[in-house]
């Protein structure tokens, strides 16, 4: 059984945080050993502006030093990974898909089986880049992608999965003003129908809280920010799917900056 790395909200590109990151990898690098044994987990938000295109590549040059060093890595996108984080493009989708799973065609859910475990990640930007309602932070599925998730979870090949983990960016709880998962009772109508995931975990909100037991699901985890943005919470959770969450830690990688 695999463990997970959770890391979310990088914000690569804002002050010191590609620094601050390369300090995360080099820690994760040194102290997760084996690395084929963990699953790094990163639920957007990689870059501060996906404008700025120069930010995907320094992110996808550290992502790539984990892979290299053995860890499975896994990314969806995050509002600002299509724009400024308050006004985000269409044309940035493709771009997302090609720098990070090397094909711009991915999708979502994006299904990934690694060590008996179904990893589902989710774009929540994906109803979010039309004219009207692109501004702001809000983020929502959609009812394609919600009905492909549906029928991915009664795929035989991912019910017969010993564990199930969906990870997203936008937080599917806090309601905040213009920054909430607008289609969140969606998706939980879909995920409590089906039952058994393991895990849920999002960011977008800096706010590093727990909210197990939610939809019967007994882990659900904000990250934070694994770099501290800004100062916020940086929690970089660190799980056994086949241990109680109790066991679960912050592995807490900043290291000295």
């Amino acid at each position: 059984m695999k463990s997970i790395i959770h890391l979310t909200d990088l914000h690569i590109g804002f002050a010191d945080l590609a620094d601050r990151f390369q300090t995360i990898v080099d820690n994760i690098l040194f102290s997760m050993r084996p690395a084929s044994h963990y699953v790094v987990v990163v639920t957007g938000d990689l870059v501060d502006k996906g404008t700025r295109l120069g930010n995907y590549e320094t992110a996808r040059l550290a992502l790539d030093r984990l892979r290299s060093g053995g860890f499975h890595v896994l990314t969806v996108p995050g509002n600002h990974d299509y724009g400024s984080g308050f006004a985000e493009e269409r044309r940035f989708v493709p771009l997302f898909k090609e720098a990070f799973f090397g094909d711009p065609n991915v999708v979502y859910p994006k299904l990934d089986i690694i060590g008996g475990i179904a990893f589902i990640g989710l774009d929540t930007m994906a109803e979010e880049l039309e004219w009207h309602d692109r501004l702001f932070a809000q983020g929502e599925l959609g009812g394609e992608q919600l009905r492909r998730l549906d029928a991915l979870l009664r795929d035989r090949t991912v019910r017969g999965c010993r564990r199930r983990v969906v990870y997203m960016h936008h937080h599917p709880f806090d309601p905040h003003p213009l920054a909430q998962l607008r289609d969140s009772d969606g998706l939980r109508e879909v995920l409590m129908a089906h039952g058994n995931v393991a895990a849920l975990l999002y960011g977008h909100n800096h706010a590093g809280r727990k909210a197990n037991g939610k939809w019967g699901i007994p882990r659900c985890y904000d990250g934070g920010s694994a770099t501290r943005k800004g100062g916020s919470a940086g929690e970089h959770r660190v799980m056994d799917l086949a241990r109680d969450p109790r066991f679960d830690y912050d592995g807490d990688f900043h290291g000295n900056y």
